[in-house]
């Protein structure tokens, strides 16, 4: 059998767009076949599609020389595709056995046998190396490690086919280590990878074919080793792409934020210091739980503050809720989308006004047309793809999502940009449009405080570079004369 999988002219049209079109796919068992594209391409509903949650307009699916047509995804998984997504779906306030196991439980005596659960829980977990207690509540994991429970889920299926969407935007480079190698143990067993990413460096280094998108059509499928990143770049986006970042302009003045001896509460964050000048773009790294996350939320009142100080403008802001941080002109980009950024079911005019609207109140009343013309102004601004403001949330590519929850602040006409993981899961296009608009946020004088766990990006894009290990300031640097393995060594101080 030369393909365990075929995706053969697949199209499919949502109202004003046509998202597939004509679209071609074929898997072999036991290889890892990228899928690339801008944001907006076409990847996720051609996945979808596979997967049972989008039914094709015309087209065929054949799995291992038999036509399949899933109507959900439960029969996709019992027909052994599995789908690990970037934007994490878990039941959060129940443990990590009961997440894998859901909708499957084994039984004994017509009851849940939870030992069994448990030690299949554990054989899978030490199978792929995977350190996660079953029986930890998925909500007090890192996002890494919840990534890592939706990997062991898939498995747990016996599956053929895995497709991994952007399954490294939340990994630190130990991490990806350990996802290449359980790719490689899946391919020894002849199971087929579908792997999405937008980072060209392991898309040439994990996979064996590549197939690129663009515009919801099918442009190539090419070997991986006969691919460069310029030749993927110039067939994605349909022309050069020869900066990876925008010249930087900004010029940094006097403090506009400062921040001292920060303790959380419930969090490991402890006695972190720093200033954040105006016009400038501060760039925060470190290795997973570093407590980099945790600095933002508790700057804007996510996590209550244990103790420490933050002035704006020389004044002290306490910012005991996220109410209190809007108010004071502060603003955070929250690194899950899915989980704390958008409404999926609500409109993208909805979605781009919602931290806002109290500007466009005339009376007691909301003005439809105030809020029309303001989400206008962002989705033009943000350069978002859409058929129209009234589209859901839901059904735009996640670039698209990304751009629209940055303009949704930027409406509220802040002065602090707190940014978290800004550019996870975008293509270079969109990258390149989010750098451009954070240098132009800092020339209007704002402050920016970004994490990201991306090292190239840091130094890309950031004024300087704070260094966070345990929870502590481990260092600060300056981009233009220091290098990765000196952020590395700084973020493994305090470990």
């Amino acid at each position: 059998m030369e393909y365990i999988l075929e995706m053969i002219n697949i199209s499919k049209a949502f109202p004003g767009v046509q998202a597939l079109d004509k679209v071609t796919l074929r898997l072999r068992p036991g290889t890892v076949h990228a899928l690339m594209g801008e944001n907006g391409a076409g990847k996720s509903t051609l996945m979808k599609c596979l997967f049972g949650i989008y039914h094709e307009d015309e087209g065929q699916v054949i799995l291992e020389g038999k036509q399949v047509r899933f109507d959900n995804p439960r029969k996709a998984l019992e027909n052994g595709i599995a789908m690990v997504h970037q934007e994490l779906n878990q039941v959060q306030k129940r443990n990590v056995m009961e997440n894998i196991w859901l909708g499957r439980f084994p039984k004994r005596f017509g009851l849940v046998d939870h030992k069994k659960i448990y030690e299949d829980t554990r054989q899978i977990m030490n199978d792929l190396k995977i350190d996660v207690d079953p029986k930890e509540i998925v909500g007090n994991l890192s996002v890494s490690q919840r990534q890592m429970v939706e990997i062991a889920k898939a498995v747990s299926y016996h599956s053929k086919v895995i497709v991994l969407d952007e399954p490294t935007s939340s990994l630190t480079e130990k991490e990806v280590e350990h996802l290449f190698e359980i790719i490689r143990m899946l391919k020894e067993r002849g199971c087929g990878i579908i792997y999405i990413s937008h980072r060209m460096e392991e898309i040439l280094r994990i996979s064996d074919e590549v197939t690129i998108m663009r515009d919801g059509q099918y442009v190539s499928c090419t070997p991986a080793k006969e691919l460069t990143n310029e030749t993927i770049i110039r067939q994605m986006v349909g022309r050069e792409l020869k900066n990876q970042f925008p010249p930087k302009d900004n010029i940094p003045g006097e403090v506009i934020l400062k921040v001292e001896n920060l303790s959380a509460l419930y969090n490991q964050l402890d006695g972190v210091s720093f200033e954040l000048h105006k016009g400038e773009i501060l760039g925060v790294a470190g290795l997973a739980g570093a407590g980099r996350t945790e600095l933002l939320e508790t700057i804007f009142g996510n996590s209550s503050r244990k103790s420490g100080r933050v002035e704006y403008r020389g004044k002290e802001v306490k910012n005991v809720s996220p109410k209190d941080a809007i108010a004071h002109k502060f603003a955070l980009v929250t690194e899950e989308r899915r989980a704390s950024g958008v409404f999926g079911i609500l409109t993208l005019r909805e979605n781009a006004t919602i931290a806002s609207i109290r500007r466009y109140k005339r009376g007691p009343f909301v003005s439809e047309k105030k809020v029309r013309a303001a989400a206008q102004k962002m989705i033009d601004a943000m350069h978002v793809k859409a058929a129209s403001q009234k589209v859901k949330m839901m059904t735009l590519s996640g670039g698209n999502q990304q751009k629209a929850i940055v303009g949704r602040w930027l409406l509220t006409e802040p002065e602090i940009m707190l940014l978290d993981e800004p550019t996870r899961g975008i293509d270079v296009g969109a990258k390149y449009e989010i750098y451009q608009l954070l240098i132009n946020i800092a020339k209007e004088g704002k402050g920016v405080l970004m994490v990201s766990s991306e090292m190239p990006e840091l130094l890309g894009i950031c004024d300087r570079i704070l260094v966070l290990s345990g929870g502590r300031l481990a260092g600060e640097v300056d981009p233009k004369n220091t290098t990765q393995e000196e952020i590395m060594t700084l973020a493994a101080k305090y470990v």
